[in-house]
């Protein structure tokens, strides 16, 4: 009897590219992972805030997790695959291979990472455009995303990369073409105006996910020329943005054909199975949690929509996805994209990209108390930053109830009944630690067809584990604290400001 149950299980792959590593999972069609693997990827740092990887280094990493998570079932019952990833920049020239991102000319280091903040004086200079599709990244564009990359090459390595580049990827897209994509080969016979050359443009699509978080796509108006041609980027405007991406898909929709037969034999998996528009690494964790069925567990989200939740994924970084049905504009915060996640749905994201950084009341002794003080406060320091942020979203127009946490940090209980105590909501723990692969298998489920929607996968695979309530016997307590903790943000804003001058 149970053989024959496993037999008709259904079972979807998803890989994770995370900074240092890329993880894979086999899931299956209840949201259980079944394997799990990890691989180590390379990081070239060649000066100090450049740091740069290999797509092909990554991809071969991709290939050797999948082999081990699919070894013990009947590859016939795996049906789908979704990818998420950092937001690195991939390059590769007109014939897809990689191309140097580093005046060394090293072409195997073709990415240039997430957390690399070569581009500061460009993405300075983007902000004081002022350019209205600001609004849409809380007013301020990070270092870390796109259009200041893109600006970096073309002033540093105008003719050893940006004149000989084909195509610039968002890294999970690079991965889902990877798995998808046409040849070198291929695309000398499309060159003509055939339907090989529409296919072509299709298998060359990008995620809404990465363009509208990461690129300043808007998915109600496209591109807005106006504000590459203000940058300095007008090159991509004239080639109507063939090398950024002018076909969009929504998270969860089929790509292509499904795996071509050299990715197929690559990752040990058939041919033609589904595979998905990708997501970005903590949006695919937002998606592993934030639509779990609570029914039965007695929380206020239980008959709210999912806009009354908010997904915080903790690990070296916190990241709060909030969704709503219309957009809000939330200072500080980014978005609000439309569809980045949750199709149909507005994001807005904020974070704490280091966190614990105020900490107050330090001592000289080093006893062992005292250390652990240091602890507590560390966490506390956290907690009144998602309170902060939640605040914020809340005073902008979302209306929040309920927590979903997921990550490394999840795992541990002061945490995370400090961010039950501080914010007064109750935290709700995914039954599935590893929520950002069980979002990347969530794609696939989608893509695969099984599932009618992103939203009944959501439901149907995203497990509860642990409810944790709020202890309210202490709520005045950490009240009086985050008044404190107000006054520290506006002082180091102050402090900031006098250093700047």
């Amino acid at each position: 009897m149970h053989s024959e149950r496993q037999t008709s299980v259904k079972y979807y792959v998803g890989i994770d590219v995370g900074s240092a590593s890329v993880r894979a999972a086999l899931v299956d069609e209840f949201g259980t992972v079944v394997m799990h693997a990890e691989q180590p990827i390379q990081i070239w740092e060649p000066q100090p805030d450049h740091y740069e990887q290999s797509s092909a280094d990554i991809w071969a990493a991709c290939c050797a997790v999948t082999k081990k998570v699919i070894c013990d079932v009947d590859a016939s019952q795996i049906r789908g695959i979704g990818f998420d990833a950092t937001c690195s920049l991939v390059v590769v020239d007109k014939q897809f291979q990689p191309l140097a991102v580093n005046s060394q000319g090293q072409n195997n280091r073709n990415v240039i990472m997430w957390m690399d903040h070569r581009a500061v004086s460009q993405v300075d200079r983007i902000n004081v455009t002022q350019h209205r599709i600001l609004s849409y990244v809380g007013g301020v564009m990070s270092v870390e995303m796109q259009p200041p990359k893109l600006l970096w090459i073309k002033e540093n390595l105008q003719e050893s990369c940006w004149e000989k580049a084909g195509y610039f990827f968002d890294l999970p897209d690079f991965l889902s073409w990877k798995a998808t994509g046409v040849t070198a080969r291929q695309q000398v016979l499309s060159q003509q105006r055939t339907d090989q050359c529409i296919e072509l443009w299709q298998l060359l699509n990008r995620s809404l996910c990465t363009l509208v978080c990461k690129w300043t796509y808007s998915s109600d108006g496209g591109w807005d020329d106006s504000f590459w041609k203000v940058i300095g980027l007008e090159d991509l405007v004239k080639d109507k943005y063939e090398k950024i991406g002018n076909h969009v898909l929504s998270p969860g929709e089929p790509v292509g054909k499904g795996l071509t037969p050299e990715a197929a034999k690559e990752l040990g998996l058939p041919e033609g199975i589904a595979v998905a528009a990708s997501l970005i690494d903590a949006h695919a964790g937002g998606l592993g949690v934030i639509g779990a069925d609570v029914r039965g567990h007695n929380l206020p989200c239980e008959n709210q929509p999912i806009t009354s939740r908010v997904a915080l994924i903790c690990g070296t970084s916190s990241c709060h996805m909030g969704i709503s049905e219309t957009p809000i504009f939330v200072p500080g915060v980014w978005g609000p994209y439309f569809s980045a996640m949750v199709p149909g749905l507005w994001l807005n994201e904020g974070g704490q990209s280091a966190t614990g950084k105020l900490v107050v009341g330090l001592t000289l002794s080093r006893g062992l108390d005292e250390l652990a003080l240091i602890y507590l406060a560390t966490i506390q320091a956290i907690a009144l930053g998602t309170r902060h942020i939640l605040e914020a979203m809340e005073a902008a127009g979302h209306h929040i109830n309920t927590l979903f946490l997921c990550g490394g940090l999840s795992k541990n209980p002061l945490f995370v009944q400090m961010h039950a105590d501080i914010t007064g909501k109750p935290v709700v723990l995914s039954k599935e630690v590893e929520s950002v692969l069980v979002g990347a298998a969530i794609l696939g489920a989608c893509a695969s067809g099984d599932f009618a929607s992103i939203q009944e996968a959501m439901a149907k695979m995203g497990k509860i584990g642990r409810v944790v309530r709020p202890n309210h016997e202490h709520k005045r307590f950490y009240d009086k604290k985050y008044e404190v903790f107000l006054k520290l943000v506006e002082h180091q804003r102050e402090y900031r400001s006098i250093m700047k001058s």
